[in-house]
């Protein structure tokens, strides 16, 4: 399974930005799988959860830090899942990871163990 993030920039505070993060299977056959979701890791610090959407049902789950600024959505034809990001802070700088996960149940899908396949990092940078 391979997970291909983008979308990250520099932008001012008060500012949007949009990370895209496709999946694929092996050999491009279509990704099944439980859940996805975005962690993010600061300089300096450990990484953190973000947000995360069940595939079936779409049920969503945000930190604290991001809940109702932050939007996480699916397109399940393009197998492809979105972080929108609003009124951003300079706290929000971070390189953002999407994952991926085959058998996350609710009560993991905040932790990095929850997942078993991660896409490359995606650079995003708050000026104040």
């Amino acid at each position: 399974v391979q997970l291909q993030a983008s979308g990250g920039g520099l932008v001012q505070a008060g500012g949007s930005l949009r990370l895209s993060c496709a999946a694929s299977g092996a050999s491009g056959r279509t990704f099944s799988g439980s859940a996805m979701g975005w962690f993010r890791q600061a300089p300096g610090k450990g990484r953190e959860f973000v947000a995360a959407i069940r595939w079936s049902g779409g049920n969503t789950y945000y930190a604290d830090s991001v809940k109702g600024r932050f939007t996480i959505s699916r397109d399940n034809v393009k197998n492809t899942v979105y972080l929108q990001m609003d009124s951003l802070k300079p706290e929000d700088t971070a390189v953002y990871f999407c994952a991926a996960g085959t058998g996350t149940i609710v009560s993991t899908l905040r932790y990095e163990y929850g997942y078993n396949y991660w896409g490359q990092g995606t650079q995003v940078t708050v000026s104040s």
